[in-house]
């Protein structure tokens, strides 16, 4: 008599910081997307993306798309760290953006 397969061990559940962690820097990521989508539907409205261009604004929008999507596959394959790490490609250069314009903003300052 063969004994049967293992049964398959579930992955240990993620700490909470580690969700509230995955969540906030894709959150961020998702904010950031939605700006270069903005751009790229107003480009498309005022001819500034042409065909000139195409290819990079493509490429732009496929690499925000893969880091957004990405991060949450590798969550829902119960890495979330590996998705955080992915997430924060797209999420620390938007939030050091973020920072300097309530800084620019909030400052005062004149720039002629």
């Amino acid at each position: 008599m063969q004994t049967p397969p293992p049964l398959p061990v579930p992955a240990r559940a993620p700490s909470r910081a580690v969700g509230i962690g995955f969540w906030l820097i894709w959150s961020i990521d998702a904010i950031v997307a939605a700006v270069v989508l903005y751009f790229f539907f107003v480009g498309l409205a005022d001819g500034s993306v042409s065909s000139f261009n195409m290819l990079l604004w493509l490429a732009l929008l496929a690499g925000v798309g893969l880091v957004v999507i990405g991060s949450l596959v590798l969550r829902a394959k119960g890495k979330p760290h590996l998705g955080m790490v992915l997430g924060l490609f797209l999420a620390a250069p938007g939030l050091a953006f973020g920072v300097f314009f309530l800084v620019l903003i909030s400052s005062h300052a004149r720039w002629n």
